[in-house]
């Protein structure tokens, strides 16, 4: 009953006009972000975020509209996925594998309509149970002490760098960068300045946005550039959209399976939507009778990924709230402004803040239903927004980069600082370095920072406190597991077997 109040409070205020209003121009922008190849929901909300301080959001407005966002875009991944062979973001790989194939068939309309409902059974159904077990585990948090935090802190940077990257050096030394980047500024107790070498501007540290901007933005307008000079055209042409109700049924078990194995994954610090994709695809085609259709054209592996997808991306959304850990790199995104808003996430958000957590899941219960209604009958408008030409996207996504930070900065100086974070982003991306563990790095470093030093004064610098409880020593076993195990199963992880999908010779 304390679930359904607390429900009912966050409609009365999410159903209000502006909100409302908010919910559907996210979702519209988000699905327009989702289709175009390569930008993804961490680069559209990272946009975004700079653009809602400028219109003067409170925080729940702030909310409303880039989860709204979060949620179109990973609704509209599936489109260029399914259209042009081409994920638009790493979480829609795995729909290319049949989205495509039945697009060739003459069924795209068809593809799309599974796709669009399989993306709304995974994000509805991963919002109810944000709304049931978000509340327990924040209730568990409350046992958490400094060694038990960082401890936390160490188990969401491990499984970033086994689980989101083909190479866990890589991946470490990327987190270590962000936790570099994070000691800029004054230190805290002692008020010594760390890494400024001499520049004022560096006295306050670096600013999160400036460098999430910089690292998703601004590097994949370079990154684009590069390797996307030319225009694209539609590879498939799109009949009349009509509702396959048969096919819908045949799929029904595909997506229910899909989202429980996506939310899940999407629990599980920095597993994140490509994996919940990944497992959902492959334990549909573990249980299917006729393994051979997969990749050929079979309904089911569209609905599989698409629902596991979108369950992951409700699902990373439970640690962040509750732990103030993001569960994949929109999340941490999303951390990013709920912690310039004043907001600190964590289980005393539940008790302090609750209509911020409650007209948050209400306003997503509500995005999910917008954005069914909107991807079924206007996907022919999504699907023209794909030949937009480079010389006009790359112009708006820069504009978009420099007049937002500089209305939330006022600063020349956190524009240049932006450009060179770009530049870092795009060396990264070219050396396969992954920026997500640099984000997080940027974003944790400081609360970890300081959970290490209460532990070392509690313990009066005893550095096996750090295990002295069931809970950290669980916590660093997974910390390990996490970071070790993808060593041994990366040619398992790295894509699904697909030999008996791959057409013959001749055929």
């Amino acid at each position: 009953m304390e679930i359904l109040s607390n429900l009912a409070m966050g409609f009365s205020i999410a159903i209000s006009p502006y909100t409302l209003l908010l919910a559907v121009i996210g979702c519209f922008v988000g699905t327009i972000i989702g289709a175009l190849p390569g930008l993804g929901p961490a680069n559209g909300v990272a946009l975004l975020i700079p653009i809602s301080f400028s219109m003067g959001l409170d925080a729940i407005s702030a909310l409303v509209l880039l989860t709204s966002v979060y949620y179109g875009a990973m609704y509209g991944g599936r489109i260029s996925s399914i259209l042009l062979n081409i994920p638009g973001d790493e979480p829609a790989m795995m729909t290319t594998l049949d989205g495509y194939p039945m697009a060739k068939q003459g069924m795209a309309g068809e593809a799309l309509v599974v796709s669009g409902v399989a993306s709304f059974v995974g994000a509805f159904i991963a919002t109810i149970g944000l709304m049931i077990f978000a509340p327990y585990l924040a209730r568990v948090a409350f046992k958490f002490g400094p060694a038990e935090y960082f401890a936390l802190y160490m188990l969401a940077f491990c499984t970033l760098g086994g689980i989101g990257s083909n190479n866990q050096a890589k991946a470490a030394m990327a987190a270590a960068i962000g936790l570099g980047i994070a000691m800029i500024g004054l230190d805290k107790t002692t008020g010594m300045p760390r890494f400024t070498f001499g520049e004022l501007h560096l006295q306050d540290g670096v600013d999160f946005l400036v460098a999430i901007v910089g690292l998703f933005a601004v590097a994949e307008v370079f990154f684009f550039i590069e390797t996307h000079g030319k225009n694209s055209a539609i590879g498939v042409k799109l009949g009349k959209i009509l509702v396959p109700w048969r096919m819908l049924r045949q799929t029904t078990g595909a997506m229910l399976r899909g989202t429980g194995i996506g939310f899940v994954a999407g629990v599980l610090p920095g597993a994140g939507a490509s994996l919940g994709s990944f497992l959902a695809y492959t334990a549909e085609k573990s249980v299917a009778r006729d393994k051979s259709q997969f990749g050929k054209g079979n309904p089911r592996g569209v609905a599989a990924p698409e629902a596991g997808n979108n369950a992951a991306a409700g699902g990373a959304l439970v640690p962040m709230l509750t732990l103030g850990v993001p569960g994949s790199g929109t999340t941490a995104v999303l951390l990013a402004l709920l912690l310039t808003l004043n907001i600190t996430p964590g289980p005393l958000l539940f008790a302090e803040r609750p209509e911020v957590v409650w007209s948050l899941i209400a306003a997503l219960l509500i995005a999910n239903i917008v954005l069914l209604l909107m991807n079924v009958p206007m996907v022919k408008v999504f699907v023209h927004i794909l030949s937009v030409p480079a010389w006009i996207l790359l112009p708006g996504v820069t504009m978009v980069a420099f007049v937002g930070i500089y209305s939330l900065t006022g600063s020349s100086f956190d524009m240049l600082m932006m450009v060179g974070f770009g530049v870092l982003g795009y060396i990264m991306r070219k050396l396969e370095i992954p920026t997500v563990p640099v984000i997080l790095g940027i974003l944790l470093g400081n609360a970890m920072e300081d959970n290490l030093r209460r532990a070392m004064v509690l313990s009066d610098g005893d550095w096996t406190f750090l295990f002295s409880s069931p809970i950290a020593i669980g916590l660093w076993i997974a910390a390990v597991l996490g970071f070790i195990a993808p060593i041994f199963l990366r040619s398992f992880l790295k894509r699904p077997p697909l030999p008996e999908t791959e057409p013959k010779v001749g055929d």
